[in-house]
């Protein structure tokens, strides 16, 4: 196999930014994390600036990427990393002027390899598939098979990230189909035994796909 697959972090969708800042620090100090979105939905603009720029430096301090989800302006004004945009929120060339050229820039696909493509060729840094199994985060509008992972991996450069109800439990055929990064929320932040407990739980469920696959 190729590089490793790792963890993608999505943050709860409401969040007090300062009690969660040791919450993020605590899974983040628990094993491999590449990167971290912050998607807060119905806040205003004003809490999600605050949030960023709480949360930022969390990340980052660690050499974590730290994006902002669908707004390319805030991830501009805060200091993210990058951004990522799903296909209802503007365009990849639009969120790409932005935030500029050395910024992270991701894109939703949910189940077309076509809009994959597009993106790909487009420039994006990442294309996101899924969701692969039920998730309650959000309305899936996708629900690929894990083979649009193997196929994407064995034609294009550009990573591919997994989404949709993944847990330690049920990732190894992601992983194990080419995945490079795998995007989780609830299964890390609803983790009984708490979210450091479940990005080592990840992390060794990733390591066993990989060692039975090779």
């Amino acid at each position: 196999m190729s590089e490793p697959c790792r963890l993608y972090l999505i943050t709860p969708e409401r969040l007090d930014a300062d009690r969660f800042a040791d919450t993020l620090a605590e899974a983040l100090d628990a094993g491999d994390v590449a990167c971290v979105q912050l998607r807060l939905k119905g806040a205003d603009d004003d809490a999600i600036r605050a949030a960023a720029e709480r949360l930022a430096p969390v990340a980052q301090s660690r050499d974590v990427a730290f994006l902002m989800n669908d707004r390319p302006d805030l991830a501009a004004q805060t200091g993210c990393d990058g951004v990522h945009v799903g296909q209802q929120d503007g365009t990849y060339a639009a969120a790409r002027a932005v935030v500029g050229d050395d910024a992270i820039v991701g894109v939703t696909c949910h189940d077309s390899r076509h809009l994959a493509m597009i993106a790909a060729e487009a420039g994006a840094d990442y294309v996101a598939f899924g969701a692969f199994f039920p998730t309650a985060s959000k309305d899936a509008i996708g629900h690929p098979d894990p083979d649009i992972l193997t196929w994407w991996s064995e034609l294009m450069t550009v990573p591919c990230v997994a989404i949709g109800g993944i847990t330690p439990a049920n990732c190894a055929p992601l992983v194990q189909a080419g995945a490079d990064f795998l995007a989780v929320l609830s299964a890390v932040w609803a983790c009984k035994e708490g979210p450091g407990a479940a990005v080592r739980q990840f992390n060794a469920a990733i390591a066993d796909a990989r060692a039975t696959a090779a």
